[in-house]
């Protein structure tokens, strides 16, 4: 059987557009290759992002800010020494972009100006940290992207 050049150009198109369409379908379809937004509120949180703005501004204006370092027993967040302890309220959040599943959410709780993030429930890695906090009704928010 003879083919003429136009008909191998045609069965090319076909096999290329075939082999491009069977990657598309199985990286819809298969959920090792999840594509999910980071948050799942992504809109209402992108109403509030002025708020967020404001309230690092805040942040930014303290004679120190919040700050963190990696220990043994995982990750020490240490708040300004300026500041009484009891007045300090907030949520401390930390997700983990690769995963979902690993996010989580911890109160704020001071007994002196450092909160200890448990080493159990980090895995090494890439983290976000978000610290929202106030202080005599006032806002204020750190956020930062760390490796553990």
């Amino acid at each position: 059987m003879k083919v003429n050049w136009g008909t191998a150009i045609v069965l090319a198109f076909v096999a290329f557009i075939g082999f491009i369409m069977y990657f598309v379908i199985s990286m819809a379809t298969n959920d090792k290759y999840d594509h999910d937004l980071v948050v799942e509120d992504y809109y209402q949180k992108e109403l509030k992002f002025q708020t967020d703005i404001d309230k690092e501004e805040n942040s930014k204006n303290l004679k120190t800010n919040v700050n963190w370092k990696k220990t043994e027993n995982g990750i020490l967040v240490e708040f300004p020494k300026e500041l009484e302890v009891e007045k300090i309220k907030g949520t401390v959040f930390l997700y983990r972009p690769s995963n979902k599943k690993l996010d989580f959410e911890i109160p704020i709780s001071l007994s002196d100006h450092n909160l200890l993030i448990p080493d159990n429930k980090l895995l090494d890695g890439r983290w976000n940290i978000n610290i929202d906090w106030t202080y005599n009704n006032e806002p204020y928010l750190y956020k930062e992207a760390i490796n553990y």
